[in-house]
C-alpha cells in the first residue's frame, strides 16, 4: 500500500492531513480511471476516502468545493433544466475506409490551399460513451451539460458531480469562464456488470455502452449514478476571449495539467499515411483498453487553421471519425433456444459454438424474434456469421448457404411456453410471443427479481439463490407472500449457490442474512407508491411511467379504478401504456394480489409534491412513434427530446397517431402507418423538426 509515511513526515496539523489525503485519493483517481494502472487495491482506496470523510467530519470548517468527498450524491431531482453551450457542439463527419480518410485530408488541404503540403494531425481514440459539456469558473466546475440538440443540453450537474475522474476544482487553469468538452463512458467490467443486473431484474441489457452511458447520465437520482462508476475524458476547450495553446496537442497537455482526464494514446501524425498507420495499429489494440472505443477522431493540429476551415451546418471541416469495421468471425449455430422473461415474452437466442470474436469468447447471441428468424432463415445447424453490434453484444449476422446440412428444416417457434408448458399468445400488433400464465415459475422468478429490485422496491439480499429457494419450498407464490414471511423462516432457509464451482457454493443456511431481508422487506412498506407500480411489472409501465402515474393519480385506487380515457390525461401516458394498466387492472388476481399487499400494510400512496403545472411545448398534441434504428441518437434521446417539447412517444400506431419516425431496418409499424395515412419522417426530417421546435 501506498502511504504517507512512504513519502514523507505524517503531516502534524489537520489542514496538512486533509490536504494530503484530498491530492493523494485524486492521483490514485487519476491512476485508476484515467491510467488504468492502479497502485493500490480498492479497500485501500476506501480507507484513504473514509479518513478524509472522519476527518472532515470533525473539522467541518474546512471542507472544500472541490473535495472528493462531495462527490456523494444526494437525493433524486424531478428533471433536468435547459442550458446553452457557450459554442454548438457539432457532430464529426464519418470515415468507414482508407479511401475516405485519404478522400478527407484531399478536401482538407484543398480547402486550406495547402497543395501537396502534409498537414500535421492529432488522432484520438474515439470513446464509446456520452458527449458532454462541463463549465469552470475561475477554475471551479460550475455546470455539467449533455449534448442536446448540439445548441441546448440538459443540466446534469448533479451527476457530473459522481463521477470520479472529473475535477471538481482545477489547478492553474486560466480565469474566467471555460467549457470544456468530453466523453462520458461505462468501463467494459461496469458495463457487464450493468448488464447483468438488468437481465437478473427482467430488463433489456444495454446495447452498447454508448447507450448505457447516455441513460445513466439522464438517471434522476445521482446515487444510481455514482454507483455505476462512470468515466470520463475531455479533448477540448471553449473559451471565448481567452488565450490558448496554438495547437491542439498543446492544448490537451495543459488540460492534462489543469487535473482534466485526457486519454493518454493521443498521437501526432504528420500528413494522412500516419494517420492510417494509427488507425490500423489500432484496430484490435483497442480490446485491450478498458473502455469501448469504435474509432479514431483526426483533427487538424493546428488552431488558427481550424479557425479558417470552419463548419458546415453539422460537422466541422478540420475533423472526422474513421470507423473501425464490425469484427465478424463464423461458427455453429447448435441450438436456438427460448428465453422466459417476467412479462412471460418468449425470446429465441441462438446457442453457438464457442468462437473468439472482438476481444472475448461468445457462445450465445441475439436472434430478436421468430419474424426475424424466419425472415433471415436461421436454421439449427447452420453455419453462421456472427458480429458483435458496437462490438458489444453478438448478434448472428447471416448464414452461409453453401455450407448448410442437406437434411436442414426451417425452426418454427414453439407454441408453447419454454418454462411451464402453457399455450403462447401473440398480440396483433406485437412480434413477441407471451405465456399468459401468472403462475408460470419463470415469469414469478423473474417477476420477484424484479420486484425486489433497487429501481423498484430495494429489498437487499433477496437475489436469484433466495428467490430460487423460496419458490421451490413453497414459501411464495406471489410478490404479497414476501410480506408474510417470518424471521425465522428466512433465518432457517437452506440456500444452494447457483454457481456451483464456487468456492463460496456451499448450501447453507440463510441466518443473519435471513434476517436483515426481513428488515428490508419491511422497510419496502414504506416506499412511495411510484416504486410499487413499477414493481408490479405491468407490461409497457417503465420506472418513468410509473413515476409519473403516481405523481398524477396519487394513490393506487386512483390509477387502477381510471379508465383508459381519463389514464391518458396524465402527461407523458400513451394509449398502450393507458390500456395496460386497465387490463392489469380488470383482472382479477391483479386486485386479489393489491389488496393482499396493502393489508400487509404496503404503502399505496404518493409521497411526492403534487403536480402543479403541465409542462407544454411546441409539440404538445402531437403523438410520435418510433421504428428502426436511428443511427445519430438512440431511442431514448429520441424520445427525451419529443418529450421535452410537449409531445408524447408511443409503443404502437393508430389512427391518433401524429407521426411515424422510421430508421433503418423499420418493421411493422411502418407498414401499419403507411396504411392508415399516418405522417412518416425520415430520421432527418425528425431531426429538422425537433431543431424548427
Amino acid at each position: 500500500m501506498t502511504d504517507q509515511n512512504s513519502r514523507g513526515a505524517s503531516p502534524t496539523s489537520p489542514e496538512e492531513r486533509l490536504s494530503w489525503l484530498r491530492k493523494e485519493i485524486r492521483r490514485h483517481e487519476d491512476l485508476y480511471y484515467i491510467h488504468d494502472s492502479p497502485e493500490i487495491t480498492d479497500a485501500e482506496f476506501d480507507r484513504l476516502l473514509h479518513e478524509l470523510e472522519a476527518l472532515e467530519a470533525e473539522h467541518p470548517d474546512l471542507v472544500t468545493p472541490d473535495s472528493p468527498t462531495q462527490r456523494v450524491a444526494g437525493r433524486p431531482t424531478e428533471s433536468f433544466p435547459t442550458v446553452t453551450h457557450l459554442a454548438p457542439m457539432l457532430s464529426l463527419d464519418n470515415a468507414y475506409n482508407e479511401a475516405e480518410l485519404r478522400a478527407f485530408d484531399e478536401r482538407l488541404r484543398r480547402a486550406a490551399g495547402l497543395g501537396a503540403f502534409p498537414v500535421e494531425y492529432v488522432t484520438e481514440l474515439k470513446i464509446d460513451g456520452l458527449s458532454i459539456a462541463l463549465v469552470y469558473e475561475n477554475g471551479a466546475l460550475k455546470c455539467g451539460a449533455t449534448r442536446g440538440d448540439g445548441v441546448h443540453g440538459e443540466d446534469v450537474t448533479p451527476n457530473v458531480r459522481t463521477i470520479q475522474s472529473i475535477r471538481h476544482g482545477l489547478e492553474n487553469a486560466p480565469p474566467g469562464r471555460i467549457e470544456v468538452r468530453g466523453e462520458v463512458y461505462l468501463p467494459r467490467a461496469s458495463f457487464a456488470r450493468i448488464n447483468a443486473e438488468r437481465e437478473a431484474e427482467g430488463e433489456p441489457p444495454f446495447m452498447n455502452p454508448r447507450n448505457a452511458a447516455a441513460g445513466t447520465m439522464r438517471n434522476l437520482d445521482p446515487r444510481l449514478v455514482r454507483r455505476r462508476r462512470l468515466g470520463a475524458y475531455t479533448y477540448q476547450v471553449v473559451a471565448p476571449g481567452l488565450t490558448l495553446p496554438a495547437t491542439h496537442f498543446e492544448l490537451l497537455e495543459a488540460m492534462r495539467a489543469w487535473g482534466l482526464p485526457v486519454e493518454q494514446h493521443a498521437q501526432r501524425c504528420s500528413g494522412i499515411d500516419e494517420v492510417i498507420e494509427f488507425c490500423r495499429s489500432w484496430a484490435e489494440k483497442r480490446h485491450e483498453m478498458q473502455f469501448e472505443t469504435d474509432g479514431v477522431v483526426v483533427k487538424a493540429n493546428d488552431l488558427a487553421l481550424r479557425d479558417r476551415l470552419g463548419a458546415t451546418a453539422k460537422f466541422p471541416r478540420w475533423a472526422t471519425a474513421f470507423k473501425f469495421p464490425a469484427q465478424r468471425q463464423r461458427t455453429k449455430l447448435l441450438k436456438i433456444a427460448v428465453n422466459v422473461g417476467r412479462t412471460g415474452a418468449n425470446t429465441p437466442y441462438a446457442v453457438l459454438e464457442p468462437v473468439f470474436v472482438a476481444g472475448s469468447t461468445i457462445s450465445m447471441a441475439t436472434l430478436h424474434n421468430a419474424e426475424d428468424i424466419a425472415r433471415k432463415d436461421f436454421r439449427e445447424g447452420d453455419t453462421v456469421v456472427i458480429e458483435k453490434a458496437g462490438d458489444v453484444i453478438p448478434r448472428v449476422v447471416e448464414s452461409v448457404l453453401e455450407e448448410r446440412p442437406a437434411d436442414s428444416v426451417p425452426w418454427v417457434m414453439p407454441t408453447a411456453c419454454a418454462a411451464c408448458g402453457s399455450p403462447l399468445h401473440r398480440d396483433e400488433e406485437e412480434v413477441v410471443w407471451r405465456c399468459e400464465n401468472t403462475s408460470c415459475p419463470a415469469r414469478l422468478r423473474r417477476g420477484l427479481e424484479h420486484f425486489a429490485s433497487r429501481s423498484a422496491m430495494n429489498i437487499e439480499g433477496l437475489g436469484e439463490s433466495l428467490v430460487d429457494q423460496l419458490i421451490e419450498q413453497g414459501l411464495v407464490n406471489d410478490f404479497g407472500d414476501l410480506y408474510a414471511l417470518e424471521a425465522s423462516q428466512l433465518e432457517n432457509l437452506v440456500v444452494v449457490p447457483r454457481e456451483p464451482r464456487s468456492e463460496r457454493a456451499v448450501p447453507r443456511k440463510l441466518g443473519k442474512v435471513g434476517r436483515n431481508v426481513k428488515e428490508q422487506i419491511e422497510r419496502s412498506k414504506e416506499n412511495d407508491l411510484s416504486r410499487l407500480v413499477y414493481a408490479l411489472g405491468i407490461r409497457h409501465v417503465g420506472e418513468k411511467a410509473a413515476a409519473t402515474l403516481a405523481r398524477y393519480r396519487r394513490t393506487m385506487a386512483g390509477i387502477l379504478d381510471a379508465s383508459v380515457e381519463e389514464l391518458q390525461t396524465v402527461p407523458e401516458i400513451g394509449p398502450v401504456v393507458a390500456a395496460s394498466v386497465r387490463a392489469f387492472a380488470e383482472e382479477p388476481h391483479n386486485r386479489a394480489l393489491i389488496d393482499k399487499l396493502a393489508a400487509a400494510g404496503v404503502n399505496m400512496s404518493s409521497q411526492q409534491p403534487e403536480p402543479s403545472v403541465v409542462a407544454t411545448g411546441p409539440l404538445t398534441g402531437k403523438t410520435f412513434v418510433l421504428t428502426g434504428t436511428l443511427a445519430s441518437m438512440t431511442r431514448d434521446e429520441a424520445t427525451a427530446e419529443i418529450e421535452r417539447l410537449g409531445g408524447k412517444v408511443s409503443g404502437s400506431v393508430s389512427k391518433k397517431t401524429s407521426y411515424v419516425v422510421a430508421g433503418e431496418e423499420a418493421g411493422s409499424k411502418l407498414d401499419k402507418a403507411r396504411a392508415l395515412g399516418v405522417a412518416e419522417l425520415t430520421e432527418e426530417e425528425f431531426k429538422a423538426l425537433i431543431l424548427r421546435s
